[in-house]
């Protein structure tokens, strides 16, 4: 580690500004601790060594640390939750990173498994609203008000099964295609112009097509277009929940998009360390995802957080003031 110079005494004399800074670029920035370095040589030479610019991160990350709890315990209250789940490697294991996001918030929780016991552990072992997901098998049989599975996933299927090419296949997977897209359309243009008796004309015809479509393939097609058909029948009401529930989006983008910045870092960083810094990413990406979704500055919310933390006053908070 470099010796600090400036006359700066390690994590302590930085300003608030600096440090809310230094999390912003490490964690959103993704910009390597050595970067961070040369960046503050450039800025106004200013030496610091990397045990001071980790000490930093993980001094926000506590400062942040209440307003993460309290978030996690409005969420699970919330109408619609996305969840997605990615690998992370912690000194060369591999371990899972959550995320739980709806329109105004995102969280991320740091696991050691990609088991039900971590959804369990973000949102309760019952969750009274839609829980929108892929089709991972850990979410089947969850406690829910109702569930949506991505159509987007369930597109990719039948794409594979149609690449497979072997007879009644190819007509299966591109009328469940057209079908798929289709779908997608017509939501789209109810987000646009959200007509609902148009919406509900065309869902219900949308349903009746579905319904032949499936008597008439179901038994007639190979091992992976039959089981693709025996889920739409058995899962029904997750997989088009959407088409009597508008307002819930057919896919899980929502979460997906969210996962995009920890996989950056993750790239960038090649994990974490050690768990606890495992964690700390978790709860500072969790505050610059929901910062950006709420459309306030995420750097000012570390300073913030930093000064709250520091002199002991009221902590500021994540969830979105127009909800309860």
């Amino acid at each position: 580690m470099g010796a600090p110079a400036s006359g700066i005494v390690p994590g302590q004399d930085l300003s608030i500004d600096l440090q809310a800074l230094l999390s912003w670029l490490g964690n959103y920035g993704h910009i390597s601790y050595e970067k961070q370095q040369e960046f503050l040589r450039e800025l106004g030479g200013i030496e610091i060594g990397i045990g001071t610019l980790q000490a930093t991160n993980a001094r926000v990350a506590d400062a942040v640390k209440p307003a993460v709890e309290e978030l996690w315990k409005w969420a699970p209250l919330q109408a619609n939750v996305h969840v997605d789940e990615t690998p992370w490697c912690v000194k060369g294991v591999k371990e899972w990173l959550w995320t739980a996001t709806g329109q105004d918030f995102c969280l991320f929780h740091a696991a050691d498994t990609r088991s039900r016991a971590e959804l369990e552990t973000m949102l309760g072992n019952e969750f009274a609203g839609v829980l929108s997901s892929d089709d991972f098998s850990v979410y089947n049989g969850v406690i829910v008000g109702a569930q949506q599975k991505c159509l987007a996933n369930l597109r990719r299927h039948f794409k594979k099964v149609l690449q497979m090419g072997h007879g009644n296949n190819t007509v299966v997977a591109s009328a469940f295609l057209e079908l798929i897209d289709e779908a997608f359309r017509q939501h789209r243009k109810w987000r646009e112009h959200p007509e609902e008796l148009d919406y509900h004309t065309w869902a219900r015809d949308f349903k009746t097509r579905l319904a032949e479509l499936l008597n008439t393939w179901q038994g007639h097609v190979g091992h992976a277009a039959g089981l693709l058909l025996r889920s739409l029948r058995e899962k029904a009401q997750q997989w088009w929940y959407f088409l009597d529930h508008p307002s819930i989006p057919p896919d899980n983008n929502l979460a997906e998009r969210s996962l995009r910045l920890a996989v950056t870092k993750r790239k960038v960083s090649g994990g974490s360390r050690s768990m606890s810094r495992f964690e700390q990413t978790a709860d500072l990406l969790s505050v610059i995802q929901t910062c950006r979704f709420q459309g306030k500055s995420a750097i000012a919310f570390f300073r913030d957080a930093i000064s709250a933390h520091s002199c002991g006053f009221f902590m500021l908070s994540l969830v979105p003031q127009s909800k309860t």
